[in-house]
């Protein structure tokens, strides 16, 4: 393989993981800001009840299987090895998401939610990976 080939599709391979991570944080944020101007969550910066960090994780947990996903789908091979890539990102980012905010005070919110996001980011990489894959073993048999 040429230098130049190699270097489009290392491109192609970062952008596939950068697009992928946009998606889930535009996808979070974008519902969270619309959950707090409805006021299902409150004001920015006052304490969520438990059952509002349990919404906002089952939303992320799709949005991260899709943004896994997402990077699967571009990637110009190897769509597993991208969405896990992700997924490494996304441990690294709630690991110090939650290194950031552990003993914040006033506390920001239940100690579980970070752990929840740390232990679910490769599960849920993986499931959008295997989304790909599927999708691909289909579309090899039709």
């Amino acid at each position: 393989m040429s230098e130049t080939r190699r270097s489009s599709r290392t491109l192609r391979s970062i952008g596939a993981v950068l697009v992928g991570l946009l998606a889930t944080v535009v996808l979070s944020l974008g519902v969270d800001v619309v959950l707090h101007a409805t006021r299902i969550y409150p004001p920015w910066g006052e304490t969520m009840a438990d059952s509002l960090f349990a919404l906002a994780t089952a939303y992320r947990l799709v949005f991260n299987i899709a943004g896994c996903y997402i990077a699967a789908r571009l990637a110009p091979d190897r769509p597993m090895f991208h969405a896990l890539g992700l997924g490494v990102i996304g441990v690294v980012l709630a690991t110090a998401g939650a290194v950031a905010t552990w003993n914040a005070v006033p506390p920001l919110g239940p100690k579980w939610y970070p752990v929840v996001l740390i232990l679910t980011a490769l599960p849920c990489a993986w499931v959008g990976g295997k989304l790909r894959e599927m999708q691909l073993r289909k579309l090899a048999t039709s």
